[in-house]
């Protein structure tokens, strides 16, 4: 698809979600195991999050629970379908060790335990322009990364031509990032479009520059 990345919010979601903002960031990378700098700079925030937050800190969050009244205003039930930056923090919480995948989804992670924003990434050469975010349909379902068949219903939904592919709660296997990943997208959404997405954007330009050999990294904002 190259880089020329077509991305839209749908307008029954924005009706539903009034405030909803999404920045795109797009280039190239090398995906590889996670540098020792990066492993490191996850670590430590992972460390912050595990001794700082306590539950209701993280279920107090404003863009947390923005994220939450959004599902709930679309009919998911947010005690059941999280977002990924909450279940992130309630891993963390939990005590459980964070989980390292390859150096562009750690990089994801970090992001959104840094801003408590759902970020997700794409290999743009399994998805075809244009890239809509929309509320998921009736009978639509996608097989998650590590999972059975996911439930996408009243969901919100990244989709493009073939059908949706990745949501604020678990991404679909068909555009999984993988070692062969080269162009790709990554999706920071803020539901309370208080954050300021410009900032997170070059936090990730600034992390795939460093750590992922990111080319031609550039970002928009769609609202």
């Amino acid at each position: 698809m190259g880089q020329d990345v077509l991305v839209s919010i749908d307008p029954q979601l924005k009706k539903q979600c009034p405030t909803l903002q999404v920045a795109c960031v797009r280039g190239t990378v090398t995906v590889s195991k996670s540098p020792d700098a990066l492993v490191k700079l996850l670590n430590a925030r992972a460390e912050q999050v595990s001794g700082s937050f306590t539950s209701q800190d993280i279920a107090s969050n404003s863009e947390i629970t923005a994220t939450g009244e959004a599902y709930r205003r679309l009919g998911k039930d947010p005690s059941r379908y999280r977002g990924s930056a909450e279940a992130l923090f309630r891993r963390l919480g939990s005590g459980k060790a964070l989980y390292f995948i390859n150096n562009l989804v750690d990089v994801n992670n970090l992001i959104s335990l840094e801003s408590f924003l759902p970020v997700g990434s794409y290999d743009l050469a399994k998805i075809t322009n244009p890239i809509v975010f929309r509320i998921g349909k009736a009978r639509e379902s996608y097989k998650g990364i590590g999972k059975d068949l996911i439930n996408i219903v009243d969901l919100p939904v990244f989709a493009d031509r073939s059908g949706p592919f990745g949501s604020p709660t678990s991404d679909s296997e068909r555009a999984m990032i993988t070692q062969a990943t080269r162009n790709f997208a990554m999706m920071i959404i803020s539901f309370a479009g208080t954050a300021d997405l410009t900032v997170w954007a070059g936090r990730g330009i600034e992390l795939l520059s460093n750590h992922a050999s990111g080319g031609n990294l550039s970002f928009e904002i769609i609202q």
